[in-house]
């Protein structure tokens, strides 16, 4: 009769103490590779596990439910798990459910349908999600103009747009690159697929393109750009209807005192910028910080801002990281002018030496947009040319997991932002 109350009281035990969840930590020291957690949460959303992202606790962690698969997933693929019981799980939602705590756990519901908006071909630069979604092994669909045009931004959750000019300037490389075979063959496909999509210039089509991407982000689309993508987006959208283009763009005089007839009611995040008239200046205008920010390499970092989890869970999702202090890279658009961001436009990122903008994120219509100054969170100064970033080697890479925040942030229950 003992005995048998003493298996009876084990095998209750073993069944109280049954692993029923996995943990990808993603603090500092115990996560081996951040940036493919991401994968794996993104992995089991897309095969209908139920996920969970723990805001503010160890590092931003994942919660996950545990299966053989997961596990041999995470084995596979270098990330670090350790596996929980219920009790534990409820012990360490408890800990965040606390009115002490700045924490939440977010529901993450379904795998968002990701599109990467970049032209047919290889570029001589390289794009830093495209970079990070490969290796974190999220699955994206390229799409570009013909596809923007025709309205297929509606299959889609998620748009991502890096190196590009939105205003018809060909990045502004005129004056350095002008007379190179790259420059010369990839204005000439601009101004074919211009014409074989029905209009007169590049710029013109451009503009459509950057108004479509505006009505996908209203309609409720979530859209993140990188470097030059994102002032030259917000300029296409102040110029609509207005010639901003010199003779060597577009073939003929841009309009008289265009800066006069510029709407800033139409963009996005930015206002009162001036646009940069000299064709041979690689810059469109003053939003960018490149050319003032003066700033050496070694003080070269930006502070994430920190947020309410409870209250504020859309800026803490898209700030989850290992630390708080990120260093800096340079870009086209390095970062923005922090008095030109408009007052409803949330900066989650800032340079303490200059006070310029690093990190912002907004809301339009029933969308939502984040921008994010620079090139490639691992390479300080990524030049024309450059071989692309070995992700291999910055696994933990608090700039790339930024942009990953931006890819899992669609696929949670929203809260109304309060701050």
């Amino acid at each position: 009769m003992y005995k048998s109350l003493v298996y009876i009281i084990i095998l209750l035990f073993s069944f109280n103490a049954k692993a029923s969840f996995i943990l990808l930590p993603m603090d500092e020291t115990t996560q081996q590779n951040h940036l493919k957690a991401y994968g794996i949460t993104y992995w089991c959303l897309s095969k209908d596990y139920k996920a969970s992202w723990l805001l503010n606790y160890r590092g931003g962690s994942f919660l996950l439910p545990d299966a053989e698969e997961i596990r041999k997933e995470c084995q596979i693929r270098g990330v670090s798990f350790e596996i929980l019981s219920d009790s534990e799980e409820a012990s360490i939602l408890n800990d965040i459910s606390s009115p002490s705590q700045n924490m939440e756990s977010v529901i993450l519901e379904k795998a968002p349908k990701i599109a990467v908006y970049t032209p047919k071909g290889k570029q001589p630069w390289d794009d830093a999600v495209t970079l990070v979604l490969t290796y974190a092994e999220i699955p994206f669909t390229p799409i570009y103009d013909e596809e923007v045009l025709s309205d297929q931004l509606l299959l889609y959750d998620w748009l991502h747009l890096h190196h590009e000019d939105f205003t018809g300037q060909y990045g502004k490389f005129y004056a350095a690159y002008k007379n190179t075979p790259w420059y010369i063959d990839q204005k000439k496909d601009a101004e074919a697929l211009a014409t074989k999509l029905g209009y007169a210039k590049v710029s013109q089509e451009k503009g459509a393109v950057a108004k479509k991407i505006r009505d996908f982000v209203i309609g409720g689309g979530f859209m993140f750009a990188m470097c030059s993508a994102t002032d030259s987006f917000d300029i296409a959208l102040a110029a609509d209807g207005v010639d901003i283009c010199e003779a060597m763009f577009d073939g003929d005089a841009s309009d008289s005192n265009y800066q006069s007839k510029l709407n800033y009611g139409n963009s996005f995040a930015f206002k009162d910028f001036t646009l940069e008239r000299r064709p041979e200046q690689y810059e469109f205008s003053d939003i960018d910080m490149t050319l003032k920010r003066k700033i050496p390499v070694e003080k070269d970092y930006f502070s994430l801002m920190e947020f309410s989890a409870k209250w504020d869970p859309i800026p803490s999702m898209l700030c989850q990281n290992h630390t708080q202090l990120v260093k800096g890279f340079m870009g086209q658009t390095t970062s923005f002018d922090s008095a030109l961001v408009k007052s409803n436009v949330l900066i989650m990122g800032t340079c303490e030496l200059n006070g310029e903008a690093r990190y912002i994120h907004g809301e339009k219509g029933k969308g939502m947009f984040t921008f994010f100054g620079g090139h490639d969170p691992e390479d300080f100064q990524h030049q024309v040319g450059d071989p692309p970033t070995v992700l291999d080697l910055h696994p933990n890479s608090p700039g790339y997991r930024l942009i990953l925040n931006n890819v899992l942030f669609p696929a949670a229950k929203k809260k109304k932002l309060k701050t």
